[in-house]
């Protein structure tokens, strides 16, 4: 296994109603080179975590609209781009879409935590591509059973792959996942909708034991 390889086999995968960052084009905020950033954007931070090392990998469920949807990294909007660049030493990251950049209030909250405890996590989604509701792109939807057993091999080798010392649920949906699969993981609640606090204070738990 490889970044390359990794990142090339995400890129063959669709479904209807899905917007895969790295082989699709959005109408309204990309042009003819974003899903080509993306990918680069991906490898590079899969290359700096495997040279690196990880201690933890956290998981969220699907990109979001604002965040992975337009950066290609989960839980990572683009003003948060540079804060991955530092915390791995990746050179090269780069905005792949057109426009002012957005902010996401789930990668805000993530990037927040993960300055303060200062460690060195691989951020992912249990389902690595963003599922929208029926005639609205930049809308959000829990992917269904059916999408996520299509790609679970795909979490499986990352995990494998990566070999996390912990591996952190962001949310219910993320942790049933996760058990499913027979992995040992935590589980914090998901910053949305007033969560915030909880979040930040279910992962400071986890990272002062």
């Amino acid at each position: 296994m490889n970044a390359e390889l990794f990142v090339n086999h995400l890129s063959q995968i669709t479904f209807k109603g899905v917007f895969n960052p790295y082989r699709d084009l959005c109408d309204e905020h990309d042009h003819s080179e974003s899903p080509a950033i993306r990918r680069l954007n991906l490898q590079r931070y899969l290359d700096a975590a495997v040279n690196c090392g990880v201690e933890s990998v956290w998981l969220g469920r699907d990109c979001g609209y604002r965040g992975g949807r337009r950066t290609g990294i989960a839980l990572t909007d683009e003003l948060n781009l540079e804060a991955l660049d530092h915390q791995f030493g990746i050179s090269g990251l780069a905005k792949a879409t057109v426009g002012q950049p957005l902010k996401e209030r789930t990668a805000t909250e993530v990037w927040k935590i993960i300055r303060e405890v200062d460690a060195k996590v691989f951020l992912w989604n249990i389902f690595p591509f963003h599922p929208f509701e029926a005639g609205n792109p930049m809308s959000n939807r829990r992917h269904s059973a059916r999408e996520f057993n299509e790609c679970r091999d795909i979490l499986c080798c990352l995990l494998e792959w990566l070999q996390p010392k912990m591996i952190i649920a962001i949310g219910a949906d993320a942790h049933k996942a996760l058990y499913r699969l027979e992995f040992q993981v935590s589980s914090v609640r998901h910053p949305s909708y007033g969560g915030h606090l909880e979040f930040a204070n279910g992962i400071r738990q986890l990272y002062s034991t």
